[in-house]
């Protein structure tokens, strides 16, 4: 969900970025650039401290808005392999802009943040603590611009591969998820949690920060501003509550956290991720990292059996974009942009645990069972330097969600 007021219609060219994956318009008609559908090759990263490899697809397609049919597509992603020369050092990330100048807003994030990363000296010493630094340079970056953010930003969902660990980081309300074999099911963990005021962690801290958090209904007088209980984001979702200064009907931001908006970061809204840690065995099976628009109608785990029912990422990538796209239609008269990666794990072994490939320190995630909003949700302590006697853990820790109760069963 994006801004209330997003009217957008901006011309600045959408792009996207990749190694070695070679992106191919599906549209035949789509003459104007407008980017309809993007879908790419099929993309290898080894990774040879743990000797096992990353296979991965990525599909883009844009939204229709039958009211803004110039509108371009203002999702973008990044896929940057071999990070700093490293060839166990991987990056995937998408990001969904919003707002008048979304597009220009997720196009400069999907280049400075990984540059940014890809710079820091310390990003295999502390990874937790570069993921932040580079997110927060990042958004100063993007005010200091020459692109109008005090209206538009953009989420980002990231996942930084070192070696046998994931470090996710996420800010705004895209997703990513693992599947994980348990038996002879396959279960959907989520990786990051949305960042919107039905959390109640998050609605208090944007309240502290000033923000009236009101409904659409509530701000125009036909519910009750005095109840702050707006349900769930399944049960609510078509009214969600929206972030709104004092004494003006703006920015209207149905998200907590974003990179840009600068108009929002007065009442709360800040850059500043949540950064999760996940040690990969050979259980986990593939993970995926999609914009909002993929995870409106779908849940967590509707995704994850439908990436299973594929051996090909292209594969799935199309059947779960198509499928998101109908339930849009099916729901509203209109789409949002849609965005999915899908990244297969192939090769690991329980032999390779322990490896390191962060030049002898290893990284391994501690969990705490600490309640973070709601009922059941765990905290990490992030990860613990083995290797050296600089240990630290990041203010904002990792956030870990427990494993839903549905599953797909695995063919025997």
């Amino acid at each position: 969900m994006g801004c209330f007021n997003s009217k957008c219609c901006s011309t600045y060219p959408a792009s996207s970025d990749s190694d070695n994956l070679e992106c191919k318009e599906l549209d035949p008609n789509d003459t104007r650039g407008r980017n309809l559908v993007r879908e790419s090759s099929l993309g290898f990263a080894p990774v040879p401290s743990h000797n096992f490899r990353l296979e991965y697809s990525v599909l883009t397609r844009r939204g229709y808005y039958p009211d803004s049919p110039d509108k371009e597509n203002q999702d973008n992603f990044c896929i940057r392999t071999q990070i700093q020369g490293n060839p166990n050092l991987h990056f995937f990330g998408v990001f969904d802009g919003h707002g008048q100048f979304g597009t220009q807003c997720s196009n400069f994030v999907k280049d400075r943040l990984v540059e940014t990363l890809s710079t820091d000296p310390t990003l295999m010493e502390n990874p937790v603590k570069a993921y932040h630094s580079a997110f927060l340079t990042t958004n100063t970056e993007l005010h200091n611009s020459e692109i109008d953010d005090s209206m538009s930003g953009t989420t980002a969902i990231t996942v930084l591969v070192i070696g046998d660990t994931l470090f996710v980081a996420n800010v705004g309300d895209s997703r990513a998820v693992i599947a994980v074999k348990d038996g002879n099911r396959i279960i959907a963990e989520d990786l990051s949690y949305d960042q919107t005021p039905f959390r109640r962690d998050e609605y208090k801290r944007v309240k502290l920060c000033g923000a009236r958090v009101l409904s659409v209904d509530q701000v125009e007088g036909l519910k009750d501003p005095g109840i702050q209980s707006w349900g769930d984001e399944e049960t609510e979702g078509g009214d969600p509550p929206r972030l709104w200064v004092q004494n003006g009907l703006y920015p209207g931001t149905a998200f907590t956290r974003s990179v840009g908006d600068s108009t929002a970061e007065k009442i709360g809204v800040c850059a500043d991720p949540e950064v999760m840690t996940v040690h990969l065995t050979p259980n986990h099976l593939f993970f995926v990292v999609a914009s909002d628009g993929v995870f409106e109608f779908l849940s967590s785990q509707t995704v994850v059996n439908m990436v299973a029912r594929y051996t090909d990422p292209r594969d799935a990538c199309a059947a779960i974009a198509g499928e998101s796209y109908k339930l849009w239609l099916e729901h509203e008269n209109r789409t949002d942009d849609i965005t999915i990666i899908i990244v297969h794990i192939k090769g690991l072994s329980n032999q390779q645990s322990g490896v390191s490939a962060t030049n002898g320190i290893s990284i391994r995630p501690v969990l705490l069972s600490l309640e973070r909003g709601s009922p059941g949700i765990h905290v990490s302590e992030g990860y613990h330097n083995m290797g050296s006697d600089n240990n630290s853990t990041d203010q904002s820790r990792p956030v870990v969600f427990p494993s839903p109760t549905h599953s797909i069963t695995l063919e025997t």
